[in-house]
C-alpha cells in the first residue's frame, strides 16, 4: 500500500495514484495527464481512518463520500460530482477544497464548521450542515433544489440567507 500519510502533498505520481485508488477499491477511473482522478461512477472513501484525501479528483459522475474520516480539508474533492456530496463526522472547520457544482444532495452535517465558506455554489438536491457550530449562514450556496437544513447551530434568531432555495429553510 501507497504510504500517503507521510507528507501533505497530493500524490503526482500515476503508479502511487493508481495504488492508493485500487487500495480504497475505486473502479472505472482514468488519471488525466494533470494527474487528477475522473471517476465514472461513486467514490466511497467512508471509514478510513483519512486526515486528507491525497489524491485530486476532478469528475466524479456518481456519489463521492468521505465522511466517517477525520479529514482536517476537503482539498483533493472533485470539482464537479454528478450525485450526492457526504463528507459529515469529520471535524472539518472549513468548506475550502469542496466540489463547486453537485448534482444532488451536500452533507456537511456533524462536523465543526463556524463559517459555510467554501462551499458549492449550487447544489441540485438538499444542503445539509446542521450540527455545527454556525452562527450566520454566510458562504452557503448560491442555489439548492431541495430543502435547506441548517438546525442545531448557533442561531439567536432566523440566520439570513440569500441563496435562492427551491424548498425551506430548516434552521431551529
Amino acid at each position: 500500500m501507497v504510504n500517503y500519510s507521510v507528507n501533505n502533498t497530493m500524490l503526482t505520481n500515476h503508479t502511487d495514484i493508481k495504488a492508493w485508488l485500487d487500495t480504497m477499491n475505486i473502479e472505472n477511473y482514468t488519471i488525466n495527464n494533470t494527474g487528477t482522478v475522473t471517476v465514472d461512477g461513486d467514490v466511497d472513501i467512508t471509514h478510513k481512518g483519512l486526515t486528507k484525501i491525497p489524491v485530486q479528483f476532478r469528475i466524479v459522475y456518481g456519489d463521492f463520500s468521505c465522511n466517517w474520516n477525520r479529514l482536517k480539508s476537503l482539498n483533493g474533492s472533485p470539482r464537479e460530482v454528478g450525485g450526492n456530496f457526504d463528507c459529515y463526522y469529520n471535524g472539518l472547520k472549513s468548506l475550502n477544497g469542496s466540489p463547486r457544482e453537485v448534482g444532488g444532495y451536500f452533507d456537511c452535517s456533524y462536523n465543526s464548521l463556524t463559517s459555510l465558506e467554501g462551499s458549492p455554489r449550487e447544489v441540485g438536491g438538499y444542503f445539509c450542515c446542521w450540527n455545527n457550530g454556525l452562527k450566520s449562514l454566510n458562504g452557503s450556496p448560491r442555489e439548492v433544489g431541495g430543502y435547506f437544513y441548517c438546525n442545531n447551530n448557533s442561531f439567536k434568531t432566523s440566520p439570513k440567507c440569500d441563496t435562492i432555495i427551491n424548498g425551506e429553510l430548516f434552521w431551529k
